[in-house]
């Protein structure tokens, strides 16, 4: 069964329980997502990136997320 929009966003906030976090995509292994979270403060967009690309890697590495789209940023 593919992995749902609501999984992603739920394993993203395991590790980020602060953050705003909006998953999409209809075909079940492409996605887009926007994570706003604190700890991103000071960060550039590429450290926020990869901090939630290591959350979802596991997923990515068994090929149930073959791609995520991903905007970050901490809040205004």
């Amino acid at each position: 069964m593919p992995i749902t929009p609501h999984e992603i966003e739920t394993l993203i906030k395991q590790q980020l329980p602060n953050a705003t976090v909006q998953i999409e995509g209809e075909d079940g292994v492409h996605f887009q997502g926007l994570v706003i979270d604190e700890s991103f403060r000071g960060m550039n967009r590429i450290q926020q990136q990869r901090a939630v690309m290591a959350i979802i890697k596991p997923k990515v590495d068994s090929g149930e997320i073959h791609a995520l789209g991903l905007t970050t940023r901490a809040p205004d």
